[in-house]
């Protein structure tokens, strides 16, 4: 059986994945800032062993790249294949399966940076100290700090509290950095996913 899932604009993915075939699709209609994602896993409970779990994007499935491997290897795990419409990701298959091993790898070198830049932040504010009046704005190696901790999954508001700062100005971070990633290009997990693999394996 195939299973769809849809997170985000939930009107254009759902008619994308019944057009491939999926017999029922699950939905996640919350801030992407949330970490719970009650479709995905009444998705996850309702494939079973033969199925697939099908995606438009395979950054539905996590908010990072760690929540997305965590997730397709769960699934894989329990028997059941994972596919992504737009890069044609197929879990199920020997190229699929080595873009998964690439994305661990990269996984594991995100985490590496989060913990680095999370030494870096807590440094930096041992060194600067904590003044009366207005808090400071986070700059060099505290902001970079608070991006990879917001990026490992923590909260606005967990982030806030151990840079000693308001939940308000991690926000305004977080919609400041947004911005950057657009105009980047940077808008979707996978497509960087995929750039930093076809540098790995060139064609």
């Amino acid at each position: 059986m195939r299973i769809g899932y849809a997170r985000g604009s939930i009107r254009d993915q759902r008619e994308a994945l019944e057009a491939l075939g999926c017999a029922k699709v699950f939905t996640d209609v919350a801030s992407s800032t949330r970490a719970s994602r009650p479709g995905l896993e009444l998705a996850k409970s309702h494939v079973r062993d033969g199925d697939v779990l099908v995606v438009t994007r395979v950054d539905r499935l996590g908010r990072t790249a760690y929540d997305t491997l965590k997730t397709i290897k769960e699934l894989d795990e329990s028997g059941v294949r994972v596919e992504a419409q737009k890069k044609n990701l197929d879990t199920g298959t020997p190229a699929g399966r080595l873009v998964v091993t690439a994305m661990a790898g990269l996984t594991e070198w995100e985490r590496d940076i989060l913990r680095e830049r999370t030494r870096e932040g807590l440094a930096h504010a041992r060194a600067t100290g904590r003044a009366g009046g207005r808090p400071p704005a986070l700059t060099g190696p505290a902001r970079d700090a608070a991006l990879a901790q917001l990026a490992g999954g923590m909260s606005a508001s967990q982030v806030a509290a151990f840079h000693g700062v308001s939940k308000w100005m991690i926000q305004r971070l977080q919609r400041s950095a947004a911005t950057e990633r657009v105009d980047q290009g940077l808008t979707s997990e996978d497509d960087r996913l995929i750039t930093v693999i076809k540098v790995m394996l060139p064609m």
